[in-house]
């Protein structure tokens, strides 16, 4: 009996060392978990799970990781802009939590606290201002659509002071160039530090760069542990990696790679209106684009709603101008119709007649130009093809030349090219002003056909100056009628965004802004 007894203190005894013990090792556990925040929470209740990836695979190749030279580091989720747009093209705050227009030439921006960047450092007023002065030295584009004078910078709190009043100010911070990173860098063009959900880890040139989650983001660690950004600039090959598994996002597929990635039941694709149009832009340094009617007889060669419908395979709508019917400011007109007939009335009115070989010439010159395409987005190709067959029908040569990097080739290359099959956003703020300003005034970033047209230049820079929105609307939309009636450029569809996704992604959805790709929330099953 004494030994059932002594057995019996000796349990107890021992129960009471194992709970003093369950007691420490919670205590420790509650411990490290309160000092451990940059880990998430998932990590650190299953240490061992599978690491998280995916690969993105993307058309156009940038020339580097410049935060304020090129758009992969916003779209890579690296750098950050003060300001961003939602679905519905409103402006939402983003590392600016607040901000107010003091005048029209002063805007007064508070900035998030606590936000870092990627080598740990406090994202301030002070260090926005050098981000910005940085950017306005490189970047001609951001220097012309924000036309900044000063700043100034306190604490948290950073203010603008315009040369000029400059409604479209807040919009056009959304622009990538704008991102905020750290300029003290002497990698900025390889490494840039921002303070997006991640941090460069590799970079290779016109290849990928790769990245790796920020544990320390202010809106939350990511959900993917790494990701692999590739560019590419055949359809096809971003459609066939797609297939392969080899990306797990794969943007603009080609239309008829579409089927076979609905036949696989790990992959399905997305068509999204976009804010893009695809157009022909003509060289008006060549004297033969001088002539509005012959500008007009191209643009009756293209039959838009086949374009749309065949070579789109339904994902696109025939455009009428620069701007979808959506947008306040857009042309409510029909768009051109197609009417070979008229396109020679109107070469005819120009001077040309038809020589014995059926060919439209000009004391004793055949009408014929070069039309530079390129294959980022497969359907241009395709587009230049059609124009070429149309073309060819009334007498006119068109002599078709594929290029790789077609803004270098038209810069480079002005006296050598006549017409170019292209593809721009032209209101990916929400507001039209973009485009008028760079793609139409005499100094515009991607005014390559070097258009100068003083009515339309006097007509922008009104606009730039007002702030009334009714007023602002009429002035784009006098700006768009003026266009169309010059034949500046030659509408032929507003594109979907076509983006190939495999099932294992969720949590995202692709934006028709093209901006926002690599988020935080994109997770994978």
């Amino acid at each position: 009996m004494e030994d059932y007894y002594v057995k019996k203190a000796l349990l107890f005894s021992t129960l009471i060392i194992l709970l003093f013990n369950f007691i420490a090792v919670a205590c420790s556990t509650s411990e490290n978990e309160t000092i451990s925040h940059e880990q998430p929470e998932e990590e650190t209740l299953n240490p061992e799970r599978k690491e998280k990836s995916i690969t993105l695979l993307y058309g156009i190749v940038p020339a580097s990781l410049d935060p304020h030279l090129e758009w992969i580091p916003v779209r890579a989720g690296i750098t950050e802009t003060l300001v961003r747009v939602d679905e519905n093209l409103q402006i939402q705050p983003w590392l600016a939590e607040s901000w107010q227009q003091e005048d029209e030439k002063t805007w007064i921006f508070k900035l998030r606290e606590n936000v870092l960047f990627h080598d740990g450092s406090t994202m301030d007023a002070e260090a926005v201002k050098r981000s910005f002065e940085r950017a306005l030295e490189v970047s001609k584009a951001l220097q012309s659509l924000l036309k900044i004078e000063k700043m100034e910078a306190e604490g948290l709190e950073i203010t603008f002071k315009t040369l000029d009043a400059n409604p479209a100010f807040l919009s056009e911070l959304v622009h990538t160039h704008s991102s905020i990173a750290q300029v003290d860098s002497d990698k900025i063009d390889q490494a840039p530090i921002g303070t997006g959900p991640f941090k460069v880890t590799s970079y290779t040139q016109d290849v990928e760069v790769h990245v790796e989650r920020f544990n320390q983001y202010w809106d939350g660690p990511a959900k993917l542990d790494r990701a692999t950004f590739k560019f590419n600039t055949d359809g096809n090959v971003r459609a066939l990696a797609l297939q392969a598994k080899d990306a797990d996002i794969a943007y603009h597929i080609p239309v008829e790679s579409l089927q076979s990635i609905s036949n696989n039941e790990q992959l399905h694709w997305e068509s999204i209106p976009s804010l893009r149009v695809h157009f022909v832009l003509f060289n008006s340094k060549k004297p033969e684009m001088q002539d509005v009617n012959v500008r007009k007889a191209i643009d009756a060669l293209i039959n838009r709603p086949v374009i749309a419908s065949t070579i789109m395979d339904g994902h696109a709508t025939p455009a009428n101008g620069p701007f979808p019917s959506n947008l306040s400011f857009a042309s409510q007109d029909s768009y051109t119709a197609f009417d070979p007939e008229h396109a020679k009335s109107l070469l005819e009115k120009a001077g040309y007649i038809v020589n014995n070989s059926g060919k439209m010439e000009k004391e004793g010159k055949v009408l014929s130009f070069k039309l530079v395409t390129y294959a980022v987005r497969p359907e241009l190709p395709l587009i230049a093809q059609y124009l070429q067959a149309e073309a060819a029908r009334i007498g006119v040569n068109l002599e078709i030349m594929t290029v790789e990097n077609v803004d270098s080739y038209l810069n480079e290359h002005l006296d050598e090219w006549d017409m170019v099959t292209y593809s721009n956003l032209t209101a990916p703020r929400g507001d039209g002003g973009y485009f008028f300003n760079v793609a139409f005034l005499p100094e515009g970033t991607l005014n390559l056909g070097q258009i100068n047209l003083p009515e339309l230049n006097t007509l922008v820079e009104e606009i730039n100056k007002t702030s009334d929105k009714e007023q602002r609307i009429k002035l784009k939309k006098e700006a768009v009628d003026m266009m169309r009636d010059k034949v500046l450029h030659s509408y032929i569809v507003f594109p979907h965004i076509i983006v190939g996704i495999n099932d294992r992604v969720t949590n995202w959805k692709p934006g028709a802004e093209e901006i926002y790709m690599l988020t935080n929330k994109l997770d994978v099953k």
